[in-house]
Formats: structure tokens, C-alpha cells, sequence
């Protein structure tokens, strides 16, 4: 039995989370949306293909900013921030 691919799609507020995942699905590959602080072990043990930020209202650039367990960031899964930013920096 093969096991299907996993993208994980980390929610830090933005109105596209949902769409951001249904993309996902309708290129046939298997998405699970969860918040932002979902902890570097829980996403070893889904094993993903790739992690998705989904950005919210806040800059990234702000000193309260809220961020992802670091070890998420570490080699071997591809992560794609969406959304999440610069807004309100310039």
C-alpha cells in the first residue's frame, strides 16, 4: 500500500488559508491545515512534503510577531510563506 503525500498548511490568520488548501488538494495531494504553533514534532510525525505559512495581518517584522516552532524551518522540508509579511513596514 503506498502512502500518500502530505502538505501541511500552518494557519497564522489569513482570510486564505482555506483556499490556500483547497489548491493544494485539487492538484490531488493530501492537505492539513493546523495553527501556527503546531510543534516541530507534531509535523515530524505527519512527515510532510512541504509546509505552508499562511499569513496573517500582522508584519513578520514586528516585535510581538508570532512565529513558528524553529525546527520546522530545518532542512528537508520545503516551507513556503504565503501572505505573511511586510505589511505596514515601508
Amino acid at each position: 500500500m503506498s502512502r500518500h503525500q502530505t502538505v501541511l498548511v500552518l494557519d497564522f490568520g489569513s482570510q486564505y488559508t482555506q483556499l490556500i488548501a483547497r489548491r493544494v488538494r485539487e492538484n490531488r495531494v493530501y492537505c492539513e491545515i493546523h495553527p501556527y504553533d503546531l510543534s516541530a514534532s507534531a509535523v515530524a510525525e505527519r512527515d510532510p512534503v512541504g509546509v505552508i505559512l499562511s499569513g496573517g495581518p500582522q508584519s513578520v517584522w514586528a516585535e510581538d510577531a508570532v512565529r513558528p516552532d524553529a525546527e520546522i524551518l530545518a532542512p528537508g522540508v520545503p516551507v513556503q510563506g504565503a501572505g505573511n509579511g511586510v505589511e505596514g513596514t515601508a
